[in-house]
C-alpha cells in the first residue's frame, strides 16, 4: 500500500498553452480526445496527489473532453486534455487567432516608454522539493527529485563544460561549469518558449522556438535563431533564420545534414540552408496544406491540428532518404509515415514493426547512433491512447542498418518497461501513459546499442533493447528505503530525476562524460555510464537547478509579513511544482504542498497563514506555512493542513475550471470568495476546518464557470464563460453580495462594450465598491475572427457593471490576465508579453520598470512591504517598489 501522507494527488498536466499569434486553436474536444478511467476509492485513500496528464477513457471507452464539463465521477486523473484546453481558449475563444498577433504586439512594446525602477528577482534562489522542513502527510516532499525549476524542454551541451538549457517559457540559459552558474542569453528575443536547443558541426547554437508538446499545448515562437559564439554571446532578433514563415509556429525537432537543416513544425516540415541564413524557409511537406495560412480552410477551427510534423529521420550514408512522422497526437487520418516518391511526399508502409497506420502514428521521436549504424524510434498511438488505460506507448523500435526505411524491430512496449524496475505502477499507471507530452532519445555516441529513452521516467538499455534499467524511477515513496523521517530513510533511496521527461544531451566536463535530462522540474545530469543499485536506478543523478536557473511556471503569488523572521513570506501555486514558499530569512524555498499549484491566499499581517488550491478548487490551509512539527506523523487526521474544498470541486470540470479563481474580501479577510459553477463563500478565514463550510452565494447556472472572482466590503464581481472554448463561447459577469443577495446578471450588450472575450481579473476599488475595473483576456477582433471579439484589453465602470469604458489606450493588443489598482491611485496590468502602468488621472500606459522578462505575468499582488508582485509563467515571482511608479502624468 502506498503510505498514507500520500493523500493528496500528485497529477500534473501540460497547461502551459497560449495562442500567441497561433493560426488557430480549438478544444480538445474537436479532436476526439478521450478521458482519464475512473479511480476507485482505495486509490482515492491511498494514492498521494498524483504527477499523471493522462488522457484516457473510463472502461476503455473513448469519450468527448469537453472542456468546461466533466463526468462528475471521482476521477483520480485528471484530464490533461481539458486543463490544456482551457490554458488555450482564454486567449482564443471566441474564434482562430491569425498568424503575427504576438510579434505585432512585441513590436509595439519596444517604443512604450518605461517607469523608473528595476524588477528584483524574488525566486532567484534553490527551490527545494524535498525540503524536510515541509515533510507532513500532504507534502510529496522526500520523494527525491532534489531542487527544481520549471519545466525543460531544451537541452544542447558540448565537450568543454558549456550547456545550454531552454525553458518552456524562460529562455535559454547558459552554464560554463557543466551544469549550474546559469546565465540567461536569449532574453532580447520576443519568443522565450522553447521548442528545441541543437550545436551543429560548427558548434553554433540553434534555438527553436515554440514549445514543442504536441499541438495547442504551449507558447508558439517566433520562428529559429542561430548564435554563431554560444560560448561568450547572446541571442538577438538579427539572428533569426529566414523571414517569417516559422512565426506563430510550434517546432518539435531540427535535424541536420550537410548543408541543411530540416525543421518539424505544427505547419508541416521545412527546410534550410546551414551557410546562407538569410532567405526564405522552404515548406518541404504539409500533408493538409488548405489549413495553412492563407489557405482555403485556413479559418477553421481545426486548423492547427491538421500539418503537425513530430520528427525527420534522415540516413546519414544517403541524406536523400528521409522519413517524415506526421500526425496530430490525438488521431487524424493523415497521421502517418511520409517519404519522398516519385515527385512527391507519400505515405509509407511495410517498414517492419515499426507502425505506419494513421490509427498508430501518434507522437513519434527519432534518434540515430553517431556511427549511423543504429536508428532508434519512439511511437506514441492515437489508438492505444483511447483504448487503453494503462499506456498510450506502442513501443520502443530500432532499424539495425541505420536506415529509416528499416526494417525496424520492435525492442519494447509498456510492459517490458514495467519490468524494468519503473516505480510509475505505483501512481496506478504503466510507462507511456504520458507518451503524447514525454518523449526523448539519446544514443550512446561510443556504443550504438546504447540508449537513454524518457517517458515519464529515465529508461536505459546497454545491449540494444534486450534488457532494460529504470536509472530515473518516477519517485522514492514506495521502496524499501523510503521513510517519512529523513533520519530513518537509508542512503539506497538515491536521488531521482523530476518526472515527465522532454529533453537530453551528452556532454563533457572535467574529462567526464555526462548524460543530461530535462523535464517538469528543470534538468539533471549523471555520469553516461552511472552507477545503479541493486533496483536498477541510478545512485548519481544530480539536480543542476541550484536557483540561478529560474524557468518556475507561477500562476499566483501571496505575500504575508514573516512574523517569525522579518521581512516577508512570498508563496505561489506552481504547474507541475506544487506550492513555493520562501520566508523572510531563507536562503532555499522549500515546498509545502505537492503536485500542481493554482490560486493562493495569503494572510498579508501572518505570511504562514496560507490557502493553496491544488485544482478544480482542491483547496487546502495551513496556519503554520505547512511547517513539521518534528514528529514525522503519516496520520492524516493530526496534520497541521486541512482540505476546506468547496462542494464544486468534486464536480471537476463541471463544476470549476482546471485553474480555478479564489480570493479573500480586501475589508474582511475572514470572507472568502471561490468560483466554480457556484460562488462559494465562507466567513471563517484561514480557521476554515472543512469544505462543508462554504455556503453558496450564487449559482452561475449549468454550464457556466468562473474564471475570475473578487470581493470588497462583501459586494461581489464574478466572471464566467460557457461555452468556454471557440463554438459557441459566452461569456457574463455576475454580481451581488456575499450573505447571498442582491445577486444578478449584467447586461453585457453585443456591441462588444465589454468584448466577447474570457473574463481573466477583476480590480474592485477599496473606497468605492461600485469602481471596478475588469482585464479581458485574448487577442482584439484585428486578430480574432470569432463572434463578438471586440476591441480592448481593460476596463474600467464607475457604477457596478452597469456602464463600462475601455481605457486600454495605447496597450499593445495582448491577452491580459490580472489587474491591480495601486496606493498611489495607479493602475497596473499584467499581460503575456509585460507589465503596464498607468498613473491616476492619466490616460496612456507606459511598460511598468525594467529588467522583468518577456514571459506571461499571470498574476499581481501588492505586498505589506510597499511592492509589487509579479508571478510570472516560465521565469519565476519579481517585485517592483512601488514608490517608484510615480503619479504623474504621461499623456
Amino acid at each position: 500500500m502506498v503510505p498514507q501522507r500520500h493523500r493528496r494527488r500528485f497529477i500534473t498536466c501540460a497547461v502551459v498553452a497560449t495562442a500567441f499569434g497561433l493560426a488557430g486553436t480549438q478544444s480538445f474536444a474537436a479532436s476526439g480526445e478521450s478521458r482519464p478511467r475512473p479511480w476507485n476509492a482505495r486509490h482515492q485513500a491511498d494514492m498521494g496527489r498524483r504527477h499523471i496528464k493522462a488522457v484516457h477513457a473510463g472502461q476503455g471507452q473513448a469519450a468527448v473532453a469537453t472542456p468546461g464539463s466533466r463526468d462528475g465521477d471521482s476521477d483520480e486523473a485528471e484530464n490533461s486534455a481539458e486543463a490544456t484546453a482551457q490554458f488555450t481558449e482564454a486567449r482564443t475563444a471566441p474564434g482562430v487567432v491569425a498568424p503575427g498577433a504576438y510579434g505585432a504586439a512585441w513590436q509595439q512594446l519596444q517604443s512604450m516608454r518605461h517607469t523608473r525602477g528595476d524588477w528584483d528577482h524574488v525566486t532567484k534562489k534553490a527551490y527545494n522539493a524535498d525540503d524536510p522542513r515541509y515533510r507532513d502527510v500532504n507534502s510529496n516532499s522526500s520523494g527525491g527529485f532534489g531542487k527544481v525549476t520549471g519545466r525543460i524542454t531544451g537541452i544542447a551541451a558540448d565537450d568543454q563544460g558549456y550547456v545550454y538549457a531552454g525553458g518552456a517559457n524562460g529562455g535559454v540559459f547558459r552554464s560554463k561549469t557543466g551544469g549550474g552558474r546559469w546565465e540567461p542569453i536569449a532574453d532580447k528575443l520576443p519568443s522565450l518558449s522553447t521548442g528545441t536547443l541543437a550545436l551543429d558541426g560548427k558548434k553554433r547554437l540553434w534555438y527553436a522556438t515554440g514549445e514543442s508538446n504536441t499541438g495547442a499545448t504551449a507558447f508558439v515562437g517566433t520562428g529559429v535563431y542561430v548564435l554563431g559564439d554560444p560560448r561568450r554571446g547572446q541571442f538577438a532578433p538579427g539572428n533569426r533564420v529566414g523571414g517569417a514563415e516559422l512565426e506563430s509556429t510550434v517546432i518539435h525537432a531540427m535535424r541536420f545534414v550537410g548543408n541543411k537543416v530540416w525543421a518539424a513544425t505544427s505547419r508541416g516540415v521545412w527546410s534550410h540552408s546551414t551557410t546562407t541564413l538569410s532567405g526564405p524557409w522552404k515548406l518541404e511537406f504539409a500533408p493538409n496544406p488548405d489549413y495553412l495560412p492563407g489557405g482555403s480552410k485556413a479559418s477553421d477551427p481545426s486548423a492547427p491540428y491538421k500539418n503537425i510534423a513530430n520528427d525527420i529521420a534522415i540516413d546519414p550514408k544517403d541524406p536523400s532518404k528521409v522519413l517524415l512522422a506526421v500526425g496530430w497526437r490525438g488521431g487524424d487520418t493523415y497521421n502517418g509515415l511520409y517519404a519522398e516518391q516519385d515527385g512527391g511526399w507519400k505515405r509509407v508502409s511495410g517498414l517492419g514493426d515499426l507502425p505506419t497506420g494513421s490509427a498508430d502514428v501518434g507522437n513519434m521521436t527519432f534518434a540515430t547512433a553517431a556511427d549511423g549504424s543504429r536508428l532508434y524510434a519512439i511511437d506514441q498511438s492515437p489508438a492505444q491512447t483511447t483504448a487503453n488505460p494503462d499506456s498510450g506507448l506502442k513501443g520502443v523500435y530500432v532499424s539495425k542498418n541505420g536506415s529509416p526505411f528499416g526494417p525496424w524491430t520492435q525492442i519494447a512496449d509498456y510492459t517490458k518497461l514495467k519490468a524494468s524496475g519503473s516505480a510509475l505502477q505505483s501512481a496506478g499507471y504503466q510507462p507511456g501513459i504520458q507518451s503524447w507530452y514525454n518523449q526523448f532519445l539519446q544514443v550512446d555516441p561510443a556504443n550504438a546499442d546504447h540508449l537513454y529513452l524518457g517517458l515519464e521516467e529515465v529508461f536505459e538499455t546497454k545491449n540494444g533493447g534486450t534488457s532494460w534499467t529504470t536509472p530515473g524511477p518516477y519517485w522514492n515513496f514506495t521502496f524499501p528505503c523510503w521513510s517519512i523521517d529523513p533520519a530513518k530513510q537509508t542512503g539506497d533511496c538515491s536521488p531521482t530525476t523530476h518526472s515527465d521527461q522532454h529533453a537530453v544531451a551528452i556532454g563533457g566536463y572535467h574529462g567526464k562524460t555526462w548524460a543530461y535530462v530535462g523535464n517538469d522540474g528543470g534538468i539533471y545530469r549523471r555520469p553516461f555510464n552511472g552507477a545503479v543499485d541493486s533496483g536498477g536506478h541510478a545512485k548519481d543523478w544530480q539536480s543542476l537547478n541550484d536557483g540561478t536557473l529560474d524557468t518556475l511556471q507561477y500562476y499566483s503569488v501571496g505575500v504575508g509579513k514573516d512574523l517569525a523572521h522579518g521581512g516577508v513570506s512570498v508563496t505561489g501555486g506552481l504547474q507541475d511544482n506544487g506550492q513555493s514558499i520562501l520566508r523572510g530569512r531563507d536562503k532555499v524555498m522549500g515546498s509545502n504542498f505537492g503536485g500542481d499549484g493554482a490560486d493562493t491566499i495569503a494572510d498579508p499581517a501572518n505570511g504562514c497563514n496560507i490557502a493553496a488550491e491544488y485544482v478544480y478548487l482542491d483547496m487546502w490551509v495551513t496556519q503554520n506555512c505547512g511547517v513539521n512539527d518534528g514528529s514525522w506523523n503519516t496520520d492524516p487526521s493530526k496534520a497541521t493542513e486541512y482540505e476546506v474544498a468547496p462542494p464544486d470541486k468534486d464536480l471537476g470540470g463541471a463544476g470549476a475550471r482546471f485553474i480555478a479563481p479564489i480570493t479573500a474580501d480586501t475589508k474582511d479577510g475572514n470572507t472568502w470568495v471561490a468560483g466554480g459553477r457556484h460562488v462559494w463563500v465562507q466567513n471563517k478565514g484561514f480557521a476554515i476546518r472543512s469544505g462543508k463550510e462554504w455556503k453558496s452565494a450564487y449559482d452561475l447556472g449549468e454550464g457556466h464557470v468562473a474564471t475570475a472572482v473578487a470581493s470588497s466590503g462583501g459586494t461581489v464581481y464574478v466572471g464566467w464563460c460557457g461555452p468556454c472554448d471557440s463554438k459557441g463561447f459566452s461569456r457574463g459577469i455576475a454580481v451581488g453580495n456575499a450573505d447571498g443577495t442582491g445577486w444578478h446578471q449584467l447586461n453585457l450588450p453585443a456591441d462588444g462594450t465589454i468584448p466577447n472575450r474570457y473574463l481573466s481579473g477583476f480590480e474592485v476599488d477599496p473606497a468605492n465598491a461600485q469602481h471596478v475595473h475588469v482585464a479581458v483576456n485574448g487577442f482584439s477582433r484585428k486578430w480574432t475572427e470569432g463572434p463578438g471579439a471586440g476591441v480592448g484589453h481593460v476596463f474600467e465602470s464607475k457604477n457596478g457593471g452597469t456602464d463600462w469604458t475601455d481605457i486600454s489606450a495605447n496597450l499593445p493588443d495582448v491577452p491580459a490576465n490580472t489587474v491591480k489598482l495601486l496606493p498611489n491611485g495607479g493602475l497596473a496590468l499584467g499581460t503575456d508579453l509585460a507589465t503596464f502602468y498607468r498613473p491616476a488621472g492619466a490616460t496612456k500606459w507606459q511598460v511598468a520598470g525594467h529588467n522583468l522578462p518577456t514571459a506571461a505575468v499571470m498574476q499581481l499582488r501588492l505586498g505589506p512591504d510597499g511592492k509589487l508582485y509579479a508571478a510570472t509563467h516560465g521565469r519565476g515571482i519579481w517585485s517592483l517598489d512601488v514608490r517608484h511608479l510615480k503619479a504623474t502624468r504621461n499623456d
